[in-house]
Order: C-alpha cells, then sequence, then structure tokens
C-alpha cells in the first residue's frame, strides 16, 4: 500500500477552533462580510467563441449562503459561467455582479475588492507540482497579504489543512505524494485560504469513488454551515445534488432554464430536466437520499 495515501482519505472533517493569531489576522483584514440577498446577480450574459455561442440571455441570482448546483448537459458551459463570475472569461455582452460589483466593467488587473473574497477549487485541485501542499495553500496569502509573516503563513496553511479533513503532515507533501481525493482536499484548502464568503467548486467528486465523494460532499456541507459560505458547485453527480444543494440551476438553450429544488424542477416541463431527473440514475439517487432520510422509496412515507 502506498504510505502517502492511507488514512488520509479517510479523515472526517470536524469544525477546527481558530488559532488566535489565525483571528487576529484574520479580522484586521477581512472586510464587512456582504449583508445583501444575492451576492451573484447575472443578468443578460451573453458568451462566445468566434460563431459558437455558449450563453445568450442567461440570467441568474444566487442567494446568500445557500449551496446551489450547476448542472447542464456537455457543451452548455457550467465551466465558461463559473470562469465568466470570476474574471476568468470575459463576456461579450451582459453584466455580472459579485457583492454589488460590477465585474465586468472592471480591467482585469483592476483592485474591485472582490477577487479576495471567493476561493476556487478548479477540477483535480489544480495545484502547483513544484510546492508543497503547504506552499500551495499559501500562493493566494502571499498574493493578497505579503506583509504576512513567514511563521503566520504557516500557522495558516497548518490550520486551513487540517479544517480540509488531511492530517498535518500532508503540507509537506507535494501533489505527486497524493492520491486524487487528497490532492481535491489540498485544493480546498487553498480555495479557503483568504476565509471567502464564496466558494467555486468544479466538479469536485469527480474521479472520486462513492464513499471518497459522500465524504466530499459532507466535508462541503459542513464547511458551507460551519464558515457561513455561499457555495456554487458545478456537477454531474446526482448524488452530490440531493445530498448536500439547497437549490439547482439548470443549463440548456445557452441560458439558465430552471431555478429550485428538486422537487420543483421534477414539477418542470423540459425534456433535459425529465430526463436528467427521472432516468435510472436519478431514480438510483432518488432512492439513496431516500433511505438516508428512512423514507420508504415505495410509499414516500416514513418507515
Amino acid at each position: 500500500m502506498n504510505e502517502t495515501e492511507p488514512q488520509a482519505d479517510k479523515v472526517d472533517a470536524a469544525p477546527q477552533e481558530v488559532p488566535e493569531e489565525i483571528a487576529q489576522a484574520t479580522n484586521e483584514y477581512s472586510p464587512e462580510p456582504y449583508s445583501g440577498e444575492f451576492p451573484i446577480v447575472i443578468s443578460g450574459l451573453r458568451n462566445a467563441f468566434g460563431d459558437f455561442v455558449v450563453h445568450e440571455n442567461l440570467d441568474l441570482k444566487v442567494r446568500r449562503g445557500e449551496v446551489i448546483g450547476i448542472v447542464g448537459g456537455s457543451g452548455t458551459g457550467k465551466s465558461v459561467l463559473m470562469r465568466s463570475i470570476i474574471g476568468l472569461q470575459f463576456p461579450s455582452e451582459g453584466t455580472i455582479e459579485v457583492f454589488g460589483q460590477d465585474i465586468t466593467a472592471a480591467e482585469p488587473d483592476e483592485v474591485i475588492g472582490v477577487r479576495d473574497r471567493w476561493g476556487v477549487l478548479f477540477q483535480g485541485g489544480a495545484l502547483f507540482s513544484t510546492l508543497t501542499v503547504a506552499e500551495n495553500v499559501e500562493v493566494p496569502l502571499k498574493q493578497y497579504y505579503p506583509e504576512l509573516s513567514k511563521q503566520l503563513l504557516d500557522e495558516i496553511a497548518r490550520y486551513k489543512v487540517v479544517l480540509t479533513g488531511l492530517p498535518e503532515s500532508a503540507t509537506s507533501k507535494y501533489p505527486s505524494e497524493l492520491s486524487g481525493g487528497m490532492k481535491k482536499r489540498a485544493g480546498l484548502a487553498r480555495a479557503l485560504a483568504l476565509d471567502p464568503e464564496l466558494l467555486f467548486l468544479d466538479e469536485p467528486t469527480a474521479g472520486l469513488d462513492p464513499i471518497g465523494a459522500a465524504k466530499f460532499d459532507d466535508l462541503t456541507r459542513e464547511l458551507a454551515n460551519t464558515l457561513g459560505l455561499t457555495v456554487f458547485l458545478i456537477t454531474h453527480d446526482l448524488d452530490t445534488l440531493y445530498a448536500i444543494c439547497d437549490r439547482v440551476a439548470v443549463l440548456a438553450d445557452k441560458k439558465v432554464i430552471a431555478v429550485g429544488t428538486i422537487p420543483e424542477l421534477l414539477e418542470t416541463q423540459h425534456p433535459w430536466i425529465e430526463e436528467y431527473f427521472n432516468g435510472p440514475r436519478a431514480r438510483a439517487a432518488t432512492a439513496t437520499h431516500n433511505r438516508a432520510k428512512g423514507i420508504d422509496n415505495n410509499t414516500g412515507g416514513g418507515s
């Protein structure tokens, strides 16, 4: 057995008490939390690559404190939508407001006071291969807070790594020494480095076995509740949608065609939604969800 993988994938996250020095640093640099109802508001969005139009007149509002799942068929632009929100893809039309700031009106290098208030977990973790886990976590800290001491950087990195359920020993390891599940948790630790209010997750359970995926779902829900996060979650995983998402937004026909809870979406008369949420895999996910809730799959009643 590879000794770098072991038990770390089996470590469950637990709320960690914030060390005093980290709390002081956080309080000193963090802005007032956003108090509005919708930290993300997208209106009339259009994204195109040459003649290929990905989004046309797309609208979406994300509620503060919710875990919203983003689903859609291949090529519907789920990742493009996320990249647009975080400023990596510039739309040809429309507006995107994050914390009340129109980011589409800002230059890429313009300081608008929102980019350090979100964290992103890209597919596969997207860790820097030549940096240790701790050094990866410290990258955004060094970018936004270059005055932090090396000792405090190391302490914050250690805290964030442990917060995601990895053992403290993982801080000194390189990505090549980690399993797939550990890489995702390390990437999550980096996404949480700046104490964000918004957390973007792009297919976080892709490539994980069912047990690892379920544990990552539990971790996401626990962190969202404990830290007061708003989570924008792209996924194909029906189990994830049922387990942790408050609402689901469906991308089809180049726009968001429906937003709501899964029961609300099941009432929507759209071919893709009906096929997605009523297919064999969806029925299996529903049965798993019902068992977890103690609901009889045949009668719909409690056991």
